[in-house]
């Protein structure tokens, strides 16, 4: 009788056998093939030289990712708005993007105003020249969209007339919110779904939870930047200049 036809039986090779789950070369010697491994006995090498591959569950396993948008900046939100600030610097500089609307009007900021944005990003937020040369920094980092955003829902806020609630804030939909748009601010599936059942019969309030991630965002991600950034230095320094001067 054969031996291989025993009922559990293993040639002995194949016993200890190990599974390589790395990338595997292609036969041509081109680049990695993904998603199989090669077997380190050669008992399991097919003809002539030839490798074969094991699908592994390594290979299909997701990149592990927080579950908070807020949270951490390797997350997928966080790395959804970096692919997006990259694709408007290219729009920026192949297609021209539209100018950008006048800033808001304000008195020159003095020096003790310059210095307390630095406490706090509310205090920056609540301070109009503040804001306008927050935006120019933005500006510098393709992420101006954010404030504009921001404006506009305030702007949204103080209005009263259902009409033109309606019409600002589907003209903010189409600005900032649709995928179509070069100016979409990131947002998670979450916003994006409450915004959508909103603008079926749209308040002054539509875009609160959207605004508030933007908001956030602000803060976390681009507030650091422009406390080191020169734009705000060289106000320190101006401002610093002139008071020594007087």
């Amino acid at each position: 009788m054969c031996l291989r036809k025993r009922s559990g039986y293993r040639p002995p090779d194949l016993l200890n056998a190990k599974i390589y789950t790395g990338p595997v070369p292609g036969e041509g010697g081109g680049e990695l093939a993904m998603g199989g491994g090669l077997s380190e006995n050669p008992a399991l090498v097919g003809g002539r030289g030839g490798r074969s591959m094991a699908t592994t569950q390594n290979s299909q396993r997701p990149n592990a990712c927080c579950f908070c948008w807020c949270c951490c900046c390797s997350c997928s939100w966080n790395e959804e708005e970096r692919r997006r600030r990259s694709r408007r610097k290219r729009l920026s500089q192949d297609t021209k993007m539209e100018l950008i609307p006048n800033c808001e009007a304000c008195t020159k900021p003095s020096v003790e105003e310059v210095s307390v944005w630095s406490q706090s990003f509310d205090k920056l937020m609540r301070n109009p020249a503040g804001r306008n040369v927050f935006r120019e920094f933005l500006r510098t980092e393709y992420s101006e969209e954010n404030m504009l955003f921001w404006l506009a829902c305030e702007d949204l806020k103080r209005e009263v007339s259902k009409s033109i609630i309606e019409e600002k804030a589907r003209s903010i939909y189409e600005d900032y919110i649709s995928i179509l748009s070069p100016k979409e601010v990131s947002l998670d599936s979450r916003v994006r779904e409450m915004i959508n059942r909103r603008m079926e019969e749209p308040t002054s309030h539509a875009f609160e939870d959207a605004q508030l991630q933007i908001y956030t965002l602000m803060h976390r991600d681009s507030y650091p930047r422009f406390l080191s950034s020169s734009i705000y230095k060289s106000l320190i320094r101006g401002g610093s200049r002139t008071s020594s001067e007087s």
